[in-house]
């Protein structure tokens, strides 16, 4: 008997090619649970529910000169009593829920949809910032936030390796 015989072959499913054709509907078994995986795992499936479970994830631009650190988050549809601004040590943190409503009333038929979702980002700042002096600004859908920098050169210190 020569070796290769011996030797069993695996296809993409794990079972040997031998017993493959034993069980066919395994293979077709197979062979769907992978077209299901691929289709919900791809932006067909965001296609098929536009309402569902999207999640809301305002875009930021930061950008840092020598005297100020500015933030901006695109947040349409939004009032500012939706949305909280937080600077801690090291982090700004935007926090947020948007809540959107249509309504069509039209011949002989009403329709409500709904949908609604908070978010949170935060970014990491740099040391030597004036969280004291922190300021936000929300207009036309964008919040805008100068956090100004204290000058201050972060202060660094060698350490010694001991042997």
């Amino acid at each position: 008997m020569p070796l290769r015989d011996l030797i069993q072959r695996r296809m993409r499913g794990g079972l040997p090619a031998k017993r493959e054709g034993e069980w066919p509907f395994l293979s077709f078994q197979r062979e769907m649970n992978r077209l299901m995986d691929d289709f919900f795992s791809s932006d067909v499936a965001k296609l098929a529910e536009p309402w569902g479970r999207q999640v809301f994830s305002p875009s930021l631009d930061v950008k840092e000169t020598d005297e100020e650190i500015k933030v901006s988050a695109e947040l349409p549809g939004l009032d500012e009593k939706d949305i909280e601004v937080t600077l801690t040590g090291d982090a700004l943190v935007l926090k947020g829920e948007k809540k959107e409503e249509k309504e069509e009333k039209e011949g002989n038929y009403y329709r409500v949809e709904r949908r609604f979702g908070s978010f949170r980002r935060a970014v990491t700042l740099p040391e030597g910032i004036d969280a004291d002096k922190a300021e936000a600004k929300f207009e036309k859908g964008v919040l805008t936030i100068n956090i100004p920098k204290t000058g201050k050169e972060p202060e660094s210190k060698k350490i010694p390796i001991k042997s």
